[in-house]
């Protein structure tokens, strides 16, 4: 049976924590950042959380059983 390959595009996307949760990034903070607030922008900066409906997608495509 042949390997298994992880999602190149998941393996840059998501980090393991070391309890084995799953970190992702927050969207809209990579461009047109003049209209959105500092507020907006340092609370989009922070680490957070795949959701739990997410998980098993997402340890699919990282190959993580």
């Amino acid at each position: 049976m042949p390997k298994v390959k992880t999602n190149a595009a998941s393996k840059k996307r998501f980090a393991l924590t070391g309890t084995g949760k799953i970190k992702r990034k927050h969207a809209y903070h990579s461009h047109i950042l003049t209209k959105k607030s500092k507020k907006r922008k340092r609370n989009l900066d922070h680490t957070a959380l795949v959701m739990e409906a997410n998980i098993k997608a997402v340890r699919e495509l990282l190959c993580l059983r």
